[in-house]
Order: C-alpha cells, then structure tokens, then sequence
C-alpha cells in the first residue's frame, strides 16, 4: 500500500525511478557577508553551469525535468532552482542561465514582495523581487513556484495558516503572473506528512524538499545545496552521492 506522499498511475503499479538531481541555489551576487551560505557570485554560477555541460548535462526548471522523466527521457538534464526569489536573479542569474541555454525554477514569496529576507536573523538584508520582478522572470521562461507566503516552518503552523501558505501563495502566484503554477518549495526544507498532504491538496503538481528523510515521492523531491565553494570536484561528488545516497522516488519514470 502507498503511503499519503506516494503517487500511483491509475490502473498500473507504482513506479520507481533513481532520484532525479535537483540543485538548490539561493541569491547569486556579493557572497562577502553570507553567514547563511546562500550566496554564489555570478562568476561561480558559470562556471558551475559550465561543469554541467561539459559532462553532457542541463540545467532546466523542475517541471521541464519531471515532463522529460515521465516520457522515459531527461537522463541528461539537472533541476535549477533558485529559493526566496531575490532580486539579484534578475541581473546576475538570469544573464547566466541565458549563456549557457539553461531553464531554472524560482521559488517565490508573494506575502513579501518587495521586502527582504527579514526572516534571517544574521547577515545582510538583501532585497526581494518585486510583483514586476517576478513577471519579468516568468516572461523569460523561468518557471514560477511557490515557496509559501512568508517563509514560515509549515510543519508549525496552525490549519488556517497552512492553507494560506499553500493554496493562498499559489492562487496569489496564479493572479500575479497569469500562468498556472505546479511547483512548490518547503521554508527551511522542514516537512512532514501534513504539509505535504496540504500541498497535494492545493493543486501543485510537485514540491521540493531538501533531506525529506523517511517521505519519498514527487510531493517531497530532494535537492543539493549548491554554494560559491562547490568547485567541479566538489560538484562531482554531489552528482554521484546524490544518486547513490538517496532512496529511489515513488510515481517518476
């Protein structure tokens, strides 16, 4: 029997698939106060996306990634996301992204738009994408998902609060860009059984995690943190450990 994060194809048995590569990045930009590690420079975004190609891969959005793994292909293609929706995407990833024929998803946060990651409580404040920032993203191919309204922890947050976060950051998302949207990402990665049936329930096709521990499926897909010290050693050994450390994934090809 599935377990509630699991996804079956109606009338055939469940399949497994090798977990596909999903890298996390956050802000791409000055990473001379980053207390946090989210930060790579756009010198170091290319050239990691220059190691991509150079071993025969991709970068694309995750839905691009997920669409190619359900007709038995996209063996050579690796998830880009970009978490919290920072507004230096737009002059130091994009460009990137462009050169090297990459896709990516950005995870945004509607509640805070034009804000700043006031959640974080060290380090610099660094400015959030506006409304006509996003739609400017989402105007040159990047897919827009969700990452809530306001970067809670979902895992403690109340029912009414849940669903905001949720269903209410996607229709938000749905109004602001005129676009569907299908993917979500968890704040701080942190998820149990409840956000995740939360976000099934609000329509998205898929959500990212980051170490979902004993949950598997597309509702909890894993990611790599992907930071300015991840030289093309170090990213090769992401790429193998990725595949042989994580379990394989319920309901992808």
């Amino acid at each position: 029997m599935l377990s509630s994060v699991e996804t079956a194809v109606p009338g055939r048995a469940a399949r497994t698939c090798r977990v596909p590569w999903i890298a996390m990045y956050h802000s791409v930009g000055d990473c001379s106060d980053d207390p946090y590690r989210i930060t790579v420079t756009p010198e170091r975004l290319d050239r990691q996306l220059r190691w991509l190609r150079e071993h025969g891969l991709r970068g694309v959005s995750v839905a691009e990634l997920l669409a190619a793994r359900a007709g038995g292909e996209g063996q050579d293609l690796v998830g880009l996301t970009f978490d919290d929706g920072y507004a230096d995407f737009l002059d130091n990833a994009l460009p990137v992204l462009a050169r090297h024929k990459c896709t990516a998803t950005l995870f945004v946060l509607p509640g805070r738009t034009g804000g700043d990651n006031a959640w974080d409580p060290q380090g610099p404040r660094k400015p959030l994408l506006t409304a006509e920032g996003i739609r400017r993203a989402a105007d040159a191919g990047v897919e827009i998902g969700s990452h809530g309204l306001s970067h809670v922890d979902l895992t403690r947050t109340d029912d009414a609060l849940l669903t905001a976060e949720t269903a209410g950051s996607r229709t938000l998302l749905r109004e602001l860009t005129g676009v569907p949207v299908t993917g979500f990402c968890y704040p701080y990665g942190t998820v149990d059984r409840r956000a995740v049936d939360a976000v099934r329930q609000a329509g998205y096709g898929y959500a990212c995690a980051i170490d979902p521990g004993e949950l598997s499926g597309p509702y909890v897909l894993p990611r790599v943190h992907i930071g300015q010290n991840d030289t093309a050693v170090r990213l090769f050994l992401k790429y193998r450990l990725h595949r042989l450390r994580r379990r394989p994934v319920e309901g992808l090809r």
